[in-house]
């Protein structure tokens, strides 16, 4: 059964206004869309990753909790950042595999739709962080919007709301994003 959205969001202001029951009562509204979207991202993963659903959504949800300067804004805003530390989790967790072994075996992750033509071959997660990176020194709002559609799955109509601005210039923007990565992303892989 789903939680509205507005159930979560006025949980989501209690918890901003320092309101510890309402950090307790969010957890079990939000828990199976945090498994379902720490569930796609390992679905990306190569085959046997050690890192589990679970330890993926407690790891993402400690992050959230220890965050002090976050002023809730709604649901899309909460999963928006779970969605980047979800992110953060897996490329911290790939670079200590890569660093393990000394560059070889690095993970792979599919961009699907994301990216023109990427369907058949992944994308290595280190590559696409660093591309997001550098995106986000050129174009904030961008790089953010690349994390919630892809990272967090969000429709347009979400990430429109997410970033306050108009469904026409999400579409135009994610666009204009995918091809900036893909390139990026292409020119790294060489």
């Amino acid at each position: 059964m789903s939680v509205p959205s507005k159930d979560i969001t006025q949980l989501l202001v209690e918890w901003g206004h320092g309101r510890q029951e309402a950090q307790d009562a969010l957890m079990p509204l939000v828990y199976d869309e945090l498994r379902r979207l720490a569930g796609r991202y390992l679905r990306r993963e190569r085959p046997g990753h050690t890192l589990q659903t679970d330890a993926l959504v407690h790891e993402a949800y400690v992050r959230l909790v220890d965050q002090t300067q976050v002023q809730w804004q709604n649901r899309a805003h909460f999963f928006g950042l779970a969605a980047t530390a979800m992110r953060r989790i897996l490329v911290e967790h790939a670079r200590a595999r890569q660093a393990e072994k000394r560059g070889g075996g690095v993970p792979r992750l599919a961009f699907n739709d994301a990216l023109p033509g990427s369907s058949a071959r992944g994308t290595d997660l280190i590559a696409l962080d660093e591309a997001l990176s550098r995106l986000a020194q050129l174009d904030l709002r961008k790089s953010r919007l690349v994390e919630l559609r892809f990272f967090a799955g969000l429709s347009l109509e979400e990430a429109a709301d997410a970033l306050a601005i108009s469904r026409a210039t999400v579409k135009r923007e994610w666009n204009s994003a995918k091809a900036w990565l893909y390139r990026e992303i292409k020119g790294h892989t060489l």
